[in-house]
Formats: C-alpha cells, structure tokens, sequence
C-alpha cells in the first residue's frame, strides 16, 4: 500500500462497495434537500439526518479498520520513522472520528 501520492491503497481492494455505499448516502442527501423543499415535518427530517450520520459514520469507520489493516500494519512491520508517522495519523483520524 503506498501512502498520500497515489497508487494502492488499504481500501483499493473494496472500491467498487466504498463508492457504492458514498453513492447510497449522497442519495440520502438528496433525499433530505427533497424533504426541506417540501415542507417534511422537522421530525422526520431529523430520522433521516440521524440516518445518514449512522450511515457516514459506518463507512469512516470500514475505512479506518481497512487503513489500519493495511497502511498502518505495513508501516509497523518495516518500523521506524514511517511507522511513528502512520500510527499518528490513524490516532489523529480516531480522535476526529471521536469528536465529531
């Protein structure tokens, strides 16, 4: 897995189900401009909000175990410096996770 620049990466092999389960909530999305447009009860539109925060939440977290999986094991089993650096952008990822 290679790193920023480009190539593979520790999601590369489930592509196609990542772009799938994007497109599912950018459809949610656009249900939920729908629902403004038409006047849905504040409720409801609430539900689907909640929905789509489980939904992205979902995916960030299938992203993050894949990364570490991956990116962050292969970082670790060769050591050094590339490693300390991997290990801090899967905790600085985590705590964004965590506070939002």
């Amino acid at each position: 897995m290679t790193t920023k620049g480009g190539g593979m990466h520790g999601y590369t092999h489930n592509k196609q189900d990542h772009l799938r389960r994007l497109r599912r909530i950018e459809g949610q999305a656009r249900g939920l401009q729908r629902m403004v447009e038409e006047d849905t009860y504040c409720i409801d539109i609430l539900t689907q909000v909640s929905a789509a925060n489980r939904a992205l939440q979902s995916f960030a977290l299938s992203l993050l175990e894949e990364h570490l999986a991956h990116c962050v094991a292969e970082a670790t089993a060769k050591g050094g410096a590339e490693a300390e650096q991997k290990v801090k952008e899967a905790t600085d990822a985590i705590a964004r996770l965590v506070r939002s």
